[in-house]
Protein backbone atom coordinates (compact mmCIF):
# COMPACT_ATOMS: atom_id res chain seq x y z
CA UNK A 1 0.00 0.00 0.00
CA UNK A 2 1.69 3.03 -1.41
CA UNK A 3 1.87 4.48 1.01
CA UNK A 4 3.21 7.77 1.56
CA UNK A 5 4.64 10.11 -0.63
CA UNK A 6 5.10 13.24 1.38
CA UNK A 7 8.15 15.51 -1.11
CA UNK A 8 6.93 17.85 -3.21
CA UNK A 9 3.65 17.14 -1.76
CA UNK A 10 2.66 21.08 -1.37
CA UNK A 11 4.37 21.90 -4.51
CA UNK A 12 2.20 19.18 -6.39
CA UNK A 13 -1.33 20.61 -4.90
CA UNK A 14 -0.37 24.05 -5.78
CA UNK A 15 -0.11 23.28 -9.15
CA UNK A 16 -3.29 21.42 -9.39
CA UNK A 17 -5.44 23.84 -7.74
CA UNK A 18 -3.58 27.45 -8.67
CA UNK A 19 -6.65 27.58 -10.96
CA UNK A 20 -10.24 28.83 -9.94
CA UNK A 21 -12.35 26.90 -12.50
CA UNK A 22 -14.53 29.55 -12.86
CA UNK A 23 -18.01 27.90 -13.67
CA UNK A 24 -16.69 24.97 -14.42
CA UNK A 25 -18.07 21.52 -13.20
CA UNK A 26 -15.42 20.59 -9.92
CA UNK A 27 -14.72 17.20 -8.96
CA UNK A 28 -12.90 16.76 -5.40
CA UNK A 29 -10.18 14.05 -5.84
CA UNK A 30 -8.40 12.98 -2.18
CA UNK A 31 -5.07 10.73 -2.64
CA UNK A 32 -1.83 10.34 -1.20
CA UNK A 33 0.90 12.62 -2.80
CA UNK A 34 2.43 11.81 -5.93
CA UNK A 35 -0.02 8.54 -6.21
CA UNK A 36 -0.99 9.76 -9.78
CA UNK A 37 1.06 11.53 -12.66
CA UNK A 38 0.31 15.42 -12.92
CA UNK A 39 -0.84 15.10 -16.84
CA UNK A 40 -3.40 13.00 -16.08
CA UNK A 41 -5.39 15.42 -13.84
CA UNK A 42 -4.47 17.68 -17.32
CA UNK A 43 -5.63 15.65 -19.51
CA UNK A 44 -9.42 14.67 -17.78
CA UNK A 45 -9.71 18.53 -17.11
CA UNK A 46 -9.48 19.08 -20.81
CA UNK A 47 -11.56 16.06 -21.69
CA UNK A 48 -14.04 16.51 -19.59
CA UNK A 49 -14.00 20.58 -19.57
CA UNK A 50 -13.97 20.42 -15.35
CA UNK A 51 -11.93 21.72 -12.78
CA UNK A 52 -10.43 18.77 -10.43
CA UNK A 53 -9.48 19.91 -6.70
CA UNK A 54 -7.06 17.55 -6.06
CA UNK A 55 -5.64 17.36 -2.21
CA UNK A 56 -3.34 14.83 -0.41
CA UNK A 57 -3.34 12.62 2.40
CA UNK A 58 -0.24 10.79 4.45
CA UNK A 59 -2.30 7.77 5.47
CA UNK A 60 -5.48 5.54 5.19
CA UNK A 61 -6.31 7.36 8.87
CA UNK A 62 -6.10 10.59 7.92
CA UNK A 63 -8.08 10.13 5.10
CA UNK A 64 -10.78 8.17 7.50
CA UNK A 65 -11.09 10.38 9.69
CA UNK A 66 -11.72 13.28 7.45
CA UNK A 67 -13.93 11.68 5.32
CA UNK A 68 -15.80 10.73 8.51
CA UNK A 69 -15.94 13.90 9.51
CA UNK A 70 -17.84 15.55 6.66
CA UNK A 71 -16.17 18.63 6.76
CA UNK A 72 -15.58 18.58 2.97
CA UNK A 73 -17.66 16.70 0.20
CA UNK A 74 -14.64 14.34 -1.72
CA UNK A 75 -16.23 13.08 -4.74
CA UNK A 76 -12.97 9.74 -5.17
CA UNK A 77 -10.51 8.57 -2.70
CA UNK A 78 -7.99 5.72 -2.69
CA UNK A 79 -8.74 3.50 0.62
CA UNK A 80 -6.49 0.63 1.16
CA UNK A 81 -8.07 -3.14 1.26
CA UNK A 82 -8.25 -2.92 5.08
CA UNK A 83 -9.55 0.69 5.12
CA UNK A 84 -12.24 0.08 2.29
CA UNK A 85 -13.55 -2.42 4.64
CA UNK A 86 -13.66 -0.03 7.67
CA UNK A 87 -15.48 2.83 5.44
CA UNK A 88 -18.09 -0.11 4.02
CA UNK A 89 -19.06 -1.20 7.67
CA UNK A 90 -19.17 2.44 8.70
CA UNK A 91 -21.66 3.25 5.65
CA UNK A 92 -18.84 6.08 4.52
CA UNK A 93 -19.12 4.42 0.76
CA UNK A 94 -21.61 4.70 -2.24
CA UNK A 95 -22.42 1.78 -4.30
CA UNK A 96 -20.79 1.77 -7.79
CA UNK A 97 -22.44 1.67 -11.09
CA UNK A 98 -20.56 -0.37 -12.76
CA UNK A 99 -22.45 0.49 -16.28
CA UNK A 100 -20.89 3.34 -16.26
CA UNK A 101 -17.15 2.23 -15.85
CA UNK A 102 -17.05 -0.21 -18.59
CA UNK A 103 -12.93 -0.18 -18.21
CA UNK A 104 -13.34 -2.08 -15.26
CA UNK A 105 -13.14 -5.33 -17.70
CA UNK A 106 -9.15 -4.26 -18.13
CA UNK A 107 -9.14 -5.40 -14.27
CA UNK A 108 -7.76 -9.07 -14.09
CA UNK A 109 -10.12 -10.96 -12.27
CA UNK A 110 -7.17 -11.96 -9.63
CA UNK A 111 -8.28 -8.18 -8.20
CA UNK A 112 -11.62 -8.56 -8.28
CA UNK A 113 -14.00 -10.04 -5.39
CA UNK A 114 -11.32 -9.34 -3.03
CA UNK A 115 -12.18 -10.11 0.99
CA UNK A 116 -12.80 -6.29 1.83
CA UNK A 117 -14.95 -6.19 -1.20
CA UNK A 118 -16.55 -9.67 -1.96
CA UNK A 119 -19.99 -8.89 -4.26
CA UNK A 120 -17.36 -6.12 -6.02
CA UNK A 121 -20.29 -3.38 -4.91
CA UNK A 122 -17.69 -0.30 -4.07
CA UNK A 123 -14.06 -0.68 -5.66
CA UNK A 124 -12.37 -0.70 -8.45
CA UNK A 125 -8.44 -1.66 -8.13
CA UNK A 126 -5.82 1.12 -8.30
CA UNK A 127 -2.86 -0.26 -7.76
CA UNK A 128 -1.44 -3.71 -6.12
CA UNK A 129 2.29 -4.78 -4.34
CA UNK A 130 3.70 -6.87 -2.09
CA UNK A 131 5.99 -6.06 0.89
CA UNK A 132 9.50 -7.33 0.85
CA UNK A 133 13.02 -7.16 1.82
CA UNK A 134 15.36 -4.57 0.05
CA UNK A 135 18.91 -5.64 0.13
CA UNK A 136 22.42 -4.59 -0.64
CA UNK A 137 23.68 -7.18 -2.41
CA UNK A 138 27.56 -5.72 -1.82
CA UNK A 139 27.10 -6.21 1.64
CA UNK A 140 24.97 -8.93 1.92
CA UNK A 141 26.11 -11.94 0.33
CA UNK A 142 24.16 -15.04 1.63
CA UNK A 143 20.58 -15.87 0.28
CA UNK A 144 18.04 -13.79 1.38
CA UNK A 145 14.71 -15.85 1.14
CA UNK A 146 13.55 -15.11 4.85
CA UNK A 147 12.23 -12.79 7.07
CA UNK A 148 14.78 -13.98 9.80
CA UNK A 149 17.85 -12.08 8.21
CA UNK A 150 16.44 -9.00 10.05
CA UNK A 151 17.01 -11.42 13.40
CA UNK A 152 20.96 -11.77 12.26
CA UNK A 153 23.48 -9.99 14.69
CA UNK A 154 26.15 -8.99 12.02
CA UNK A 155 23.44 -6.57 10.37
CA UNK A 156 23.32 -4.58 13.53
CA UNK A 157 22.51 -1.10 13.07
CA UNK A 158 22.38 -1.69 9.26
CA UNK A 159 18.36 -2.31 8.83
CA UNK A 160 15.82 -0.46 7.98
CA UNK A 161 12.33 -1.43 9.01
CA UNK A 162 8.82 0.83 8.58
CA UNK A 163 7.63 2.18 11.06
CA UNK A 164 3.99 0.96 11.00
CA UNK A 165 2.60 -1.24 13.70
CA UNK A 166 0.22 -3.27 11.16
CA UNK A 167 3.74 -3.93 8.53
CA UNK A 168 6.20 -4.47 10.88
CA UNK A 169 3.77 -6.33 13.25
CA UNK A 170 3.07 -8.10 9.86
CA UNK A 171 6.98 -9.02 9.45
CA UNK A 172 7.44 -11.21 13.11
CA UNK A 173 3.96 -12.51 13.20
CA UNK A 174 4.58 -14.21 9.56
CA UNK A 175 7.93 -15.41 10.82
CA UNK A 176 6.21 -17.05 13.55
CA UNK A 177 3.71 -18.61 11.32
CA UNK A 178 0.85 -16.60 11.98
CA UNK A 179 -1.55 -14.60 10.12
CA UNK A 180 -0.93 -10.97 10.34
CA UNK A 181 -5.12 -10.35 10.67
CA UNK A 182 -4.81 -12.70 14.17
CA UNK A 183 -7.05 -11.59 16.62
CA UNK A 184 -5.17 -13.80 18.89
CA UNK A 185 -3.40 -11.75 21.84
CA UNK A 186 -0.99 -14.31 22.80
CA UNK A 187 0.38 -14.12 19.10
CA UNK A 188 0.66 -11.00 19.36
CA UNK A 189 2.71 -11.05 22.44
CA UNK A 190 4.63 -13.48 20.34
CA UNK A 191 5.25 -11.08 17.73
CA UNK A 192 6.10 -8.53 20.35
CA UNK A 193 8.79 -10.06 21.70
CA UNK A 194 10.41 -10.70 18.81
CA UNK A 195 10.36 -6.85 17.48
CA UNK A 196 11.57 -6.42 20.99
CA UNK A 197 14.59 -8.64 20.27
CA UNK A 198 14.78 -7.01 17.01
CA UNK A 199 15.39 -3.76 18.35
CA UNK A 200 18.82 -3.54 19.33
CA UNK A 201 19.51 -3.95 15.70
CA UNK A 202 17.33 -1.11 13.64
CA UNK A 203 19.11 1.74 12.17
CA UNK A 204 16.05 3.35 12.04
CA UNK A 205 12.36 3.17 12.10
CA UNK A 206 11.12 5.13 9.09
CA UNK A 207 8.65 5.78 6.54
CA UNK A 208 9.16 7.16 3.14
CA UNK A 209 12.51 8.45 4.05
CA UNK A 210 13.77 4.75 3.32
CA UNK A 211 13.59 5.48 -0.25
CA UNK A 212 16.50 8.26 -0.17
CA UNK A 213 18.19 5.69 2.52
CA UNK A 214 18.52 2.78 0.43
CA UNK A 215 19.69 4.50 -2.67
CA UNK A 216 21.88 6.34 -0.58
CA UNK A 217 23.01 2.83 0.28
CA UNK A 218 23.04 3.93 4.24
CA UNK A 219 21.59 0.64 5.03
CA UNK A 220 21.95 -3.50 4.15
CA UNK A 221 18.29 -4.40 4.82
CA UNK A 222 15.19 -2.55 4.85
CA UNK A 223 11.39 -3.44 4.86
CA UNK A 224 9.97 -1.60 2.04
CA UNK A 225 7.00 -1.43 -0.12
CA UNK A 226 7.31 -2.96 -3.66
CA UNK A 227 6.58 -0.01 -5.79
CA UNK A 228 9.53 1.49 -3.60
CA UNK A 229 11.82 -1.25 -3.92
CA UNK A 230 10.89 -1.04 -8.38
CA UNK A 231 12.22 3.01 -7.79
CA UNK A 232 14.87 2.60 -5.36
CA UNK A 233 16.37 -0.50 -7.91
CA UNK A 234 16.14 1.73 -10.59
CA UNK A 235 18.55 4.01 -8.92
CA UNK A 236 21.00 1.82 -7.29
CA UNK A 237 21.94 -1.31 -9.29
CA UNK A 238 23.35 -2.90 -6.00
CA UNK A 239 19.41 -3.32 -4.33
CA UNK A 240 17.69 -6.31 -4.67
CA UNK A 241 14.02 -7.12 -3.68
CA UNK A 242 12.82 -10.67 -2.37
CA UNK A 243 9.21 -11.36 -1.36
CA UNK A 244 10.14 -14.02 2.41
CA UNK A 245 9.68 -17.58 2.02
CA UNK A 246 6.98 -17.40 5.27
CA UNK A 247 4.72 -14.63 2.70
CA UNK A 248 3.64 -11.22 3.43
CA UNK A 249 1.59 -8.67 2.47
CA UNK A 250 -0.45 -8.23 -0.75
CA UNK A 251 -2.66 -5.10 -0.97
CA UNK A 252 -4.66 -3.25 -3.05
CA UNK A 253 -5.09 0.27 -2.99
CA UNK A 254 -8.83 1.31 -4.75
CA UNK A 255 -11.00 4.16 -6.29
CA UNK A 256 -13.96 4.55 -4.12
CA UNK A 257 -16.74 7.29 -3.53
CA UNK A 258 -17.67 8.61 -0.63
CA UNK A 259 -21.39 8.73 0.70
CA UNK A 260 -20.97 12.41 0.80
CA UNK A 261 -19.83 12.71 -2.33
CA UNK A 262 -21.70 16.05 -4.69
CA UNK A 263 -20.86 14.78 -8.10
CA UNK A 264 -21.48 11.09 -8.31
CA UNK A 265 -21.56 11.14 -12.20
CA UNK A 266 -17.84 12.84 -12.58
CA UNK A 267 -16.39 10.58 -10.17
CA UNK A 268 -17.67 7.56 -12.02
CA UNK A 269 -16.07 9.12 -15.59
CA UNK A 270 -12.99 9.82 -13.10
CA UNK A 271 -12.69 6.28 -11.76
CA UNK A 272 -13.49 4.61 -15.32
CA UNK A 273 -10.95 7.26 -16.90
CA UNK A 274 -8.43 6.04 -14.60
CA UNK A 275 -8.71 2.83 -15.99
CA UNK A 276 -8.63 3.62 -19.45
CA UNK A 277 -5.34 1.43 -20.83
CA UNK A 278 -3.78 4.32 -21.61
CA UNK A 279 -4.04 6.35 -18.60
CA UNK A 280 -3.37 3.45 -16.75
CA UNK A 281 -0.10 3.08 -18.32
CA UNK A 282 0.72 6.72 -17.80
CA UNK A 283 -0.03 6.09 -14.03
CA UNK A 284 1.91 2.97 -13.02
CA UNK A 285 5.12 4.48 -14.94
CA UNK A 286 4.73 7.23 -13.45
CA UNK A 287 4.31 5.77 -9.76
CA UNK A 288 6.17 2.64 -10.38
CA UNK A 289 3.14 0.25 -8.85
CA UNK A 290 1.91 -2.76 -10.36
CA UNK A 291 -1.34 -2.02 -12.41
CA UNK A 292 -4.54 -4.18 -11.99
CA UNK A 293 -4.84 -3.32 -15.69
CA UNK A 294 -4.08 -5.90 -17.90
CA UNK A 295 -4.25 -3.85 -21.21
CA UNK A 296 -1.68 -1.38 -19.39
CA UNK A 297 0.31 -3.95 -18.00
CA UNK A 298 0.95 -5.76 -21.42
CA UNK A 299 1.92 -1.48 -22.89
CA UNK A 300 4.47 -1.62 -20.54
CA UNK A 301 7.80 -2.77 -22.04
CA UNK A 302 10.54 -1.85 -19.62
CA UNK A 303 12.17 -4.98 -19.09
CA UNK A 304 13.85 -3.83 -15.78
CA UNK A 305 10.67 -3.24 -14.19
CA UNK A 306 8.98 -5.99 -16.11
CA UNK A 307 11.25 -8.69 -15.10
CA UNK A 308 11.71 -7.87 -11.37
CA UNK A 309 10.52 -9.37 -8.67
CA UNK A 310 9.21 -6.18 -7.25
CA UNK A 311 7.17 -4.77 -9.88
CA UNK A 312 5.79 -7.94 -11.58
CA UNK A 313 6.24 -11.02 -9.05
CA UNK A 314 4.71 -14.23 -11.05
CA UNK A 315 1.91 -15.84 -10.45
CA UNK A 316 3.71 -19.19 -9.62
CA UNK A 317 5.47 -17.03 -6.90
CA UNK A 318 2.82 -15.66 -5.37
CA UNK A 319 0.79 -18.73 -5.35
CA UNK A 320 3.47 -20.47 -3.78
CA UNK A 321 3.52 -18.14 -1.22
CA UNK A 322 1.17 -17.92 1.99
CA UNK A 323 0.36 -13.75 1.13
CA UNK A 324 -2.47 -12.28 2.80
CA UNK A 325 -4.34 -9.25 2.51
CA UNK A 326 -4.52 -6.53 5.90
CA UNK A 327 -8.06 -7.00 6.93
CA UNK A 328 -9.85 -4.22 9.24
CA UNK A 329 -9.42 -5.63 12.57
CA UNK A 330 -12.71 -3.38 13.54
CA UNK A 331 -12.71 -3.00 17.53
CA UNK A 332 -9.13 -5.61 18.26
CA UNK A 333 -7.41 -2.52 16.26
CA UNK A 334 -6.45 -1.76 20.16
CA UNK A 335 -4.39 -4.52 20.65
CA UNK A 336 -2.33 -3.55 17.97
CA UNK A 337 -1.95 -0.30 19.41
CA UNK A 338 -1.11 -1.18 22.38
CA UNK A 339 1.53 -3.73 21.67
CA UNK A 340 3.39 -1.38 18.62
CA UNK A 341 3.40 1.33 21.87
CA UNK A 342 5.41 -1.30 23.77
CA UNK A 343 7.51 -2.08 20.78
CA UNK A 344 8.74 1.47 20.15
CA UNK A 345 8.97 2.02 23.84
CA UNK A 346 12.27 -0.42 23.81
CA UNK A 347 13.34 1.37 20.55
CA UNK A 348 16.11 4.22 20.75
CA UNK A 349 13.65 6.12 18.85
Amino acid sequence: MKKVFTLLTCAFVLVLTACSGGDKEKLNVYNVGEYIDPEVIKIFEKEFDCKVNYEVYDSNETMYQKVKAGGTSYDVVFPSDYMVEKMENEGLLLPLDYSKIPNFEYISDEYKNLPYDPENLYTVPYFWGTVGILYDKTVVTEPVDSWSILWDEKYKGNIFMYDSQRDSLMVALKLLGYSMNTQNVDELEEAKQLLIEQSPLVYAYVTDTVIDGMIAGNAALAVVYSGDATYIMSENEDMEFVIPKEGSNMWVDAMVIPSTAQNVELAHEFINFMQRPDIAQMNTEYVMYSTPNTEALANVTDEEWTQNEAYSPSKELLSSLPMETFRDPGSFITEYDRIWTEVLATSNR
